[in-house]
């Protein structure tokens, strides 16, 4: 039984190549993706492979990223989807910060109208800092409507825009300020892992997102995530959430490797499923 925090459906209203500032990643992450063109490139196939893998729950967020770079994944069409698919399926919403309390309506809208269950933002496609005080606002309403937030926490590939917009230290001035707010930080970090755990264990309320890695990384010497590996069976055990971050990876293959780590068999139900379960509050 397990949870994916990290899914994009293959439908078109999900896909992300009407905008060019994620070229990039096609390059680093190729080789990933190539691998995984022999798995479910339908949607029943994608259905299909979620029942296999006993998936409760499949997240798919928003994004709205109209004033950065001209394009979105509209909370309409994330609700629509999940009501079509069931309650297996989870929406976050996507709003766009810039747009100042327009962005903070449309959250509320997308929470209390379409029922989606979280506030997905990718801060570095925002051109944003996690601690902006554009921010703030959407920080103060999620904790208003009692969602999550979701937050990119790490390297990222766009070069049109700064990799220092997600670093995990900027986190712990928004936890400082916004205690009761509920994060899933990630990717974990890279290349500030550790300083990602210790923002972890300041702040009951961050979780950290094993999305978009190879959780085999987390048992490779000289990785950069043996740390993940170290305190996520011990003191922020019940703090990692796991995504397949699909299609990057198909989620058979990254529960696989969960499996294959040394964690004994309570810590990779939390890391599977208890940890979201919790923090999603189903």
């Amino acid at each position: 039984m397990i949870i994916d925090y990290a899914s994009r459906p293959p439908v078109p209203e999900f896909t992300q190549t009407a905008t060019g500032h994620l070229h990039r990643y096609r390059t680093v992450y190729g080789a990933s993706e190539k691998a995984a063109q022999s798995r479910p490139a339908t949607l029943e196939d994608y259905l299909s492979a979620y029942d296999a893998a006993g998936a409760q729950h499949v997240v798919v967020k928003a994004r709205d990223l109209e004033s950065t770079f001209g394009w979105k994944i509209s909370n309409e069409d994330v609700a629509a989807f999940c009501r079509k698919q069931g309650e297996r399926f989870i929406g976050f919403a996507g709003v766009d910060p810039h747009k100042g309390i327009a962005a903070v309506r449309e959250l509320e809208h997308a929470v209390r109208d379409l029922g989606l269950k979280g506030l997905n933002l990718q801060c570095f496609e925002h051109k944003l800092a996690i601690n902006d005080p554009r921010m703030y606002p959407l920080y103060a309403k999620c904790i208003e409507l009692d969602i999550p937030v979701n937050l990119h926490t790490s390297i990222n590939f766009a070069t049109s825009t700064l990799m220092e917009y997600g670093r995990p230290a900027l986190l712990d001035e928004v936890m400082v300020h916004f205690p009761e707010l509920r994060v899933c930080a990630g990717p974990p970090g890279f290349p500030w892992v550790h300083e990602l755990i210790g923002v972890a264990w300041r702040h009951a309320n961050v979780h950290i997102g094993l999305v978009a890695v190879r959780p085999k990384y987390l048992n490779t010497p000289g990785s950069g995530y043996e740390g993940l590996l170290a305190y996520g069976k011990s003191i922020l055990q019940d703090r990692i959430i796991f995504g397949s971050s699909f299609p990057l990876m198909p989620v058979e293959w990254c529960v696989d490797e969960i499996n294959a780590l040394p964690l004994d068999e309570t810590v990779k139900r939390k890391w599977l499923y208890e940890n979201a379960k919790r923090f999603l509050r189903l």
